[in-house]
């Protein structure tokens, strides 16, 4: 018998120190842009990427994920990982903090398990593969390599969740070929990932590559291309989808074209790209049903939920074209804060939407244009990881 959910006051903490790591994260990408800001006693600026790729967005999926399976004993997951982001955020990058993060995708591993034993199939293995991708990231990290050098394990936890949660979405109007290729788009990306620890010029290469596979076969079956011509929230997120896709692409052609790079101009364009550009996109537009599962209350999809997206990419492409690619300082700055604004926009735009809807429990539909009823937090993280 499957025990009961959590109750809703053991998931609010939980959610409150993801919430913080977003916060702190966001502050520490403000750090990194040189503003003038007062600087914390603990280095943020050295787990700015941890901090938003694991911390909260890690946190988000691992919450979700432990409410998709009912148990409270799964609540364990995302209390290690928000725990690991507090720890991060007091003390920097010290072995509490990334042994706790490490932990929590070990635990992330054993809901996928608990979940398979109940529904096996493509979609959850991608998932679950995403799950080890984050317990590799931190093992390394553990080890001795730096953040730049993880950085394609933790996109693969990104990319792998995200597209887990799509493949779900498309499976019934798959043609035959549609599994294989998805399996093996996921096994370049993997193959590439691992091959970066050990021979970083090629493996980063073909991880590049493997990005491009998976962008091709999101861009083919994924429901955003019909749905986009819909109305309301369907089309809504699949707007977010294809303009978080486009950047995802560019991210791999940066990566497959040019190789590695662990910092200057093309790593903060490639990364921001990967982790704002795309799974931030992604988070905007699962929020209205992400938030509904977790809290017990609707996040009512809105017009003006827009604003915060299309300001999102706008000034996220005037980072990557004039700031990094032209090499225009003021621009870069500039936009990197407007990046940070369109999230803190966003949280805004979500509170209010979630204070004027009617009290009770959200049961979004689970309509073509909409996410799963059993959404992934698409992870991921969000500004870069450095």
């Amino acid at each position: 018998m499957t025990a009961r959910p959590g109750p809703l006051r053991w998931r609010i903490p939980v959610l409150a120190a993801g919430g913080f790591a977003l916060l702190t994260g966001l502050y520490a990408a403000l750090l990194l842009l040189d503003l003038p800001l007062p600087a914390p006693a603990a280095p943020l600026e050295q787990v700015h990427g941890p901090l938003m790729v694991l911390g909260f967005v890690g946190t988000l999926v691992a919450l979700e994920r432990a409410v998709a399976l009912g148990s409270r004993r799964a609540l364990l997951a995302p209390a290690c990982s928000g725990a690991g982001a507090v720890t991060l955020v007091l003390t920097g990058p010290t072995l509490a903090g990334r042994l706790l993060l490490m932990l929590a995708g070990v635990l992330l591993l054993l809901i996928y398990r608990r979940l398979w034993q109940r529904q096996p199939g493509a979609s959850l293995l991608a998932q679950g593969l995403g799950a080890f991708a984050w317990y590799a990231a931190t093992l390394l990290w553990l080890a001795g390599s730096t953040v730049p050098e993880i950085v394609p394990w933790l996109a693969t936890f990104v990319v792998a969740t995200i597209a887990g949660e799509r493949l779900e979405l498309a499976h019934l109007a798959l043609p035959r070929h549609g599994v294989p290729w998805f399996s093996a788009a996921l096994g370049v990306l993997t193959a590439g990932a691992t091959a970066s620890t050990l021979w970083p010029a090629a493996g980063t290469r073909l991880f590049g590559v493997g990005l491009l596979a998976t962008v091709g076969w999101l861009a083919v079956y994924d429901v955003a291309r019909r749905t986009v011509r819909g109305v309301g929230l369907p089309r809504y997120v699949a707007a977010g989808l294809l303009a978080g896709y486009a950047w995802l692409a560019l991210a791999g052609l940066l990566w497959a074209g040019a190789g590695p790079a662990t910092g200057g101009p093309r790593y903060d364009a490639t990364l921001h790209a990967l982790f704002l550009g795309f799974t931030m996109s992604m988070i905007f537009v699962h929020a209205p049903v992400i938030l509904p599962a977790v809290l017990r209350r609707p996040l009512p999809y809105r017009p003006w939920l827009y604003a915060p997206l299309a300001l999102l990419h706008a000034s996220l492409l005037a980072r990557v074209v004039v700031g990094d690619g032209l090499g225009v300082q003021p621009v870069w700055r500039v936009a990197g804060t407007l990046n940070v604004l369109a999230v803190l926009a966003f949280l805004a735009c979500a509170v209010i939407a979630m204070r004027g809807a009617p009290g009770g429990r959200g049961r979004p539909g689970n309509s073509a244009g909409r996410a799963p009823a059993r959404p992934v937090a698409p992870a991921a993280a969000a500004p870069a990881a450095h």
